[in-house]
């Protein structure tokens, strides 16, 4: 699906330029459907038809993301442990399905290197929006700039470029089991904008020979193995699990 920045009087012409510039957006004045724009302070998604929606942003530092890094547990978090950063800080890290940033983000905030692979230009966009914006706020500046990396790349071309890192971690969208009715506003968006990775079962292979430690790949509780690969071990999350793929010692 290709999307458009509406663009407004209030949007700042030099974001704007540089949203173009690094992911291929064309600005469309009457833009339908899902669109992105300014809301004042940040860049959002929005669908022309679905008011209800509400925006789609990248937010690091306030709202859920700021109780979450602060109150959610840290190393102690099921993601955490999946990567090993209860063990060892410091792990350097490849989100190669980075999505809205959120798991990215919690492992930054527990003091790991991440870079995030997105291969969609308008997640891409919002994620760039959101580290611009994590990069001047006092709760942010001192420490996400230097932990968390862009890098707008389809996923498999990443897997064989990037530099090679302790470990890989892979959250590739896989299609809710529940009705669309009673998934989230947000995720409900997210699957028309990004759809489904159908070809995430490629992501294994490259993912294990480029990473140094191991792979992580988290899925919902009644998902089957990625590519079918058994992992070394499990960590169980709230909703989900963290499939660990163990390839030498932290």
């Amino acid at each position: 699906m290709s999307i458009a920045i509406s663009p407004s009087a209030e949007f700042p012409a030099a974001l704007l330029q540089q949203l173009q510039q690094d992911f291929g957006l064309s600005v469309q004045a009457d833009a339908l459907g899902w669109y992105l724009c300014w809301n004042g302070e940040a860049l959002v998604l929005r669908h022309t038809e679905l008011p209800k929606q509400g925006d789609v942003l990248v937010d690091f530092c306030s709202g859920t993301a700021a109780w979450r890094r602060k109150h959610g547990g840290g190393k102690s978090e099921a993601i955490a442990k999946a990567v090993g950063l209860n063990k060892k800080s410091g792990l350097t890290v490849v989100d190669a399905t980075a999505g809205l940033g959120r798991d990215a983000l919690v492992l930054a905030s527990c003091g790991a290197k991440v870079t995030l692979v997105e291969r969609n230009p308008a997640v891409a966009a919002l994620l760039a929006d959101g580290l611009r914006r994590a990069a001047v706020h006092p709760d942010t500046a001192d420490w996400l700039p230097e932990r968390m990396q862009l890098v707008f790349a389809i996923s498999h071309q990443a897997l064989t470029e990037l530099a090679a890192p302790d470990v890989v971690y892979l959250d590739p969208m896989f299609p809710a089991r529940e009705k669309s009715a009673l998934v989230k506003k947000e995720m409900q968006a997210f699957h028309q904008v990004v759809g489904s990775d159908e070809d995430a079962d490629a992501l294994w292979p490259l993912a294990w020979q480029l990473a140094q430690k191991r792979v992580v790949v988290k899925r919902p509780g009644y998902a089957e193995f990625l590519a079918g690969q058994k992992p070394t071990m499990q960590v169980e999350g709230k909703n989900n699990r963290f499939d660990v793929y163990v390839k030498a010692a932290l």
